[in-house]
């Protein structure tokens, strides 16, 4: 038996199964298969009753009908074999490259590889039934699979495991074999919004030679895509579209698809300084949009194109943030009505990590937009780098296959077959609320940018690349053929389109400066952008004191029909107790204080991150969960009958795509408190880009203003280099002017105040707060009722004991250094020193910290302490920024190149090293090990 038998080829027990559920239940089987089912029980009765001679056959005459027989549902079943391999490797063998040969695979989908052949092909099969065409010959059917699997359509989708899927899927292939038909009028229409695409990349091509702009040629398909996108998803219902997409053909789809004047586009192309003085801006092809769109059908609808950075998959996350707050402050009953659009590169997608980490949150609960529409822009190539060099996988699209979403890859150069793709994508999506993949293969024009020689790496794609047709030539002149234009039809809409552009580019030499317009501004009109000095001005954040009882009361009462834990009673008495009768509330309850008392002025609260719900140490427990049947408890909920919405969810295990996708939430949300807490500080690390290309710079760059807020957990306490420092250095190095806060509190109360004035401002900033550890049980660190009620949140904190006249020494520090400091000079009986707490890094309350050293006069020994190494920690910041900083007797350890000791004895060692010697500068020389 060779090696394409039928037993081997066919999947016998696929078919036994099948056929055994056909017997046991016909209706639970496809019509398709139930029918063929149904002629071979009736071929196998009619055989043998012997009805079909008259007489009961002898017994040469039934074996030769057995075997004639056998032989038909052999033949039958090699079909069916065949119309599976159509759907499970066509798109191996489709014309979708237009500028390379594709790759071979073996075997291929030759009719003899099924034990059949070119005899059989005026056969008639039932299995044409299986795609649609009923009864008909192997010539037919072979015909209706290469249209449908093979041209320049290429799907995968038999891995789902939704048999609902898949028959909506094939349902969808066999209307018009897979094949666009469209009317005359929306040819023509797509043929304009293809010549806007390709008319404009060449107009910047002649007007401003080698500027960069990361040419959309060999892709201009994509114009008429995105516009088929939006056209026909206001028919479903999308009220609003979010995109998110990196360099490559940004400004094609600014002025194309979002309505940015090309004016403006021309302007950031002369480098003009920008209109506003405060901000620094950003290169022309990293800013973002936001339009409100009518469409041809008269419908209206508001559509964003997010800023992104350099980094090329990182806006990806941002967008579905920014989709997801849409969603939920909008359209919470219908998350579908907001339309996430995510344009990738092929060597991108391919490549960066963050691609499969917002993949892995498509359908989480905390993270899922109903479904994104991802297009891959593929030039077959990455910067100089070939696509056999960039990726392990088949296609770069095979990260999609995680969440079971289809692909099609589809050839750029049929723009027809890419619109047709487009909406089957719209469609899919808003059938099943999930991911769709659509790879659009085409090439690059010229280099990585125009200034870029690619014949250097590629000589001989290049050479193919020089002798292709633009894809505007390629469909006028099916369109030609076709009758449907005719020569003066192109001349007339491309003369007006270049007109059009003419004038624009005069406008633009007209203007002094480029303007920067703000994103999103429709969610931003009632906020104010400030600088430092607004930044250092004190806030209310007080909160009623009998509001507060009536909030605690709600935090720490269990609901009495759900049986929970002995410990999470224990939990919540204790709360109870500590509001109600010691009045010392620790890190905790200062914290859901704050989420609550937010709630009840009608704000949403909203934190993500790695166990979360719970905390990493076990201190928040904002979700509890019954013994028995693990029923959800979120006290937050049941403030009061107009509170906020309050949202916690444990993130996948994730930093970069999760901070990412919570900035975008906070970018499009201002009214609700976003958080996003790092399991321990240094995880933050992981998230590194989103936090230098967005969060410290973005609203210099593009005039975005975000209130995100970071929770690090920091302190050094023996857990080794990688639990102990959040890099309070790193981030520091990062502020300037007015970009953000950056603090570490040492009190419930001042942590509370501080997370109450992020929403309480009439701004926002991102804020980065060292949260604690150890401290967050420690019996120094809790706060009166009175310290929540009454005041604002404190950038330094005083020495409340000290005797002034008496202080000789003045000692600077932050955080749960201090409660360590504060214990050794109890130890040490030392009168003669002041522990003065610096709440806030950033912004640094300069002029409260002179007044402290005005204060205590008679000190002549000024002292910055940290348990961070000397090259780590806030004190290069402090040098640099304050102005008595040379008064400064700074005490930390040694300079390392690992944040911490792994050895625990040690790191306890050099910890007493600098406690000592703040107290005693004559010890400067043991801190040597």
């Amino acid at each position: 038996m060779d090696k394409y038998s039928f037993l081997n080829t066919v999947h016998g027990s696929f078919f036994e199964d099948l056929y055994s559920k056909y017997l046991e239940s016909p209706d639970e089987v496809e019509p398709s298969w139930r029918a063929f089912f149904q002629g071979f029980d009736f071929a196998q009765e009619y055989t043998y009753s012997g009805l079909e001679v008259g007489v009961q056959p002898n017994g040469s005459a039934r074996q030769k009908e057995d075997k004639k027989f056998s032989e038909k549902v052999k033949k039958e079943f090699q079909v069916i074999s065949l119309i599976d391999d159509y759907r499970k490797r066509g798109h191996l063998f489709t014309k979708t490259n237009p500028v390379r040969s594709r790759r071979t695979y073996a075997p291929n989908l030759s009719i003899e590889n099924f034990n059949l052949s070119k005899s059989d092909l005026d056969t008639v099969f039932d299995a044409g039934n299986i795609i649609g065409i009923g009864v008909a010959s192997l010539r037919d059917i072979v015909a209706q699979l290469e249209a449908i699997y093979c041209d320049s359509i290429g799907v995968e989708y038999m891995y789902i495991r939704s048999v609902e899927e898949v028959r909506w899927i094939e349902k969808e292939l066999y209307t018009n074999r897979n094949q666009p038909n469209f009317s005359a009028e929306t040819k023509k229409s797509v043929l304009k919004k293809l010549m806007e695409a390709v008319k404009f990349e060449s107009f910047l091509h002649t007007k401003y030679v080698g500027q960069k702009r990361f040419s959309l040629e060999g892709g201009e398909s994509l114009i008429p895509a995105i516009d088929t996108l939006i056209e026909n998803a206001t028919e479903y219902g999308v009220e609003q579209f979010v995109m998110g997409m990196s360099h490559r053909g940004r400004l094609n789809v600014l002025t194309n698809i979002f309505g940015k004047p090309a004016s403006e586009i021309f302007s950031e192309f002369e480098g003009k300084d920008y209109e506003q003085l405060v901000f620094d801006g950003d290169v022309k092809y990293h800013l973002g949009w936001t339009a409100d769109k009518r469409t041809k059908s008269g419908k209206s609808i508001n559509i964003n194109i997010s800023p992104n950075p350099s980094h090329l998959e990182t806006v990806g996350a941002v967008a579905e943030g920014i989709a997801r707050a849409k969603q939920e402050n909008h359209f919470p009953e219908d998350f579908s009505k907001v339309l996430p659009i995510v344009v990738h590169g092929d060597a991108a997608i391919s490549g960066q990590g963050i691609a499969y980490e917002v993949v892995q949150m498509a359908t989480l609960r905390g993270y899922r937009t109903n479904g994104t529409i991802h297009i891959v822009v593929n030039n077959q190539i990455g910067f100089t780098t070939n696509y056999v060099d960039g990726r392990s996988s088949i296609y770069c699209t095979d990260v999609g296959k995680v969440t079971l979403s289809p692909v099609l890859h589809v050839n750029a150069d049929d723009t027809e077959a890419v619109v047709h793709a487009s909406i089957f994508a719209l469609k899919f999506r808003m059938a099943f609320k999930r991911d769709v993949f659509i790879d659009l293969l085409g090439y690059r024009k010229y280099g990585h940018n125009e200034g870029d020689e690619p014949r250097f790496t590629q000589p001989q794609l290049y050479k193919a690349i020089d002798n292709h047709r633009n894809p505007m030539l390629i469909y006028a002149e099916k369109l030609k053929a076709e009758g449907v234009i005719d020569e003066k039809y192109i001349e007339e809409i491309e003369a007006e389109y270049r007109k059009s552009l003419e004038e624009d580019l005069q406008v633009s030499k007209s203007k002094q400066n480029a303007v920067i317009t703000p994103f999103m501004e429709n969610e931003w009109r009632d906020f104010k952008i400030v600088g430092a000095k607004g930044m250092l001005k004190k806030t209310d954040t007080s909160y009623d004191k009998q509001r507060l009882f009536r909030l605690a009361k709600k935090l720490t009462t269990l609901p009495k029909d759900i049986k929970f834990i002995r410990k999470v009673k224990r939990l919540i008495e204790d709360r109870r107790k500590m509001f109600f009768e010691t009045d010392a509330l620790d890190w905790a309850m200062g914290e859901l204080l704050a989420y609550a008392s937010l709630l009840d002025e009608g704000y949403n609260v909203r934190i993500s991150g790695q166990d979360v719900e719970r905390g990493t140490f076990s201190h928040r427990h904002a979700v509890l969960k019954s013994e028995d049947s693990e029923q959800v408890e979120i006290l937050l909920d049941h403030i009061s009958d107009k509170q906020g919405k309050f949202s916690i969810y444990n993130s996948l295990l994730s930093e970069y795509g999760v901070l990412g996708f919570d900035y975008g939430y906070a970018m499009a949300s201002p009214n609700t408190l976003t958080i996003w807490e790092a399991q321990f500080g240094d995880f933050s690390n992981g998230a590194q880009i989103v936090i230098d290309q967005y969060i410290s710079s973005g609203e210099d760059k593009w005039k975005t203003q975000n209130g995100i807020v970071i929770l690090l957990p920091h302190g050094y306490e023996g857990q080794g280099a990688e639990h102990s420092s959040a890099r309070v250095e790193r981030y520091l190095q990062l502020c300037a002017k007015d970009n953000m806060y950056i603090a570490n509190c040492t009190t419930p109360a001042n942590f509370f105040h501080l997370l109450r004035r992020q929403m309480k401002t009439s701004y926002r900033k991102p804020l980065i707060v060292f949260t604690p550890k150890s401290l967050l049980r420690h019996p120094m660190a809790v706060s009166e009722v009175d310290e929540f009620a009454k005041g604002s949140f404190q950038m330094l904190i005083d020495d409340q004991i000290a005797n002034v006249e008496r202080v000789r020494t003045v000692v600077f520090s932050t955080g749960k250094f201090y409660y360590e400091l504060y214990q050794e000079r109890k130890n040490r009986a030392r009168n003669d020193m002041a522990l003065i707490r610096l709440e806030q890094l950033f912004p640094l309350p300069e002029k409260e910290m002179n007044q402290i050293l005005q204060k205590y006069k008679n000190a002549d020994d000024i002292v910055w302490a940290q348990e961070e190494p000397r090259n780590m920690g806030a004190w290069t910041h402090i040098a640099m920024n304050f102005e008595n900083a040379s008064k400064i007797r700074v005490a930390s350890r040694r300079v390392y190149s690992s944040p911490a000791s792994g050895s625990f004895t040690r790191d306890r060692r050099r910890q007493q090293e600098v406690i000592t010697y703040v107290f005693d500068k004559s010890k400067n020389n043991v801190l040597t090990s």
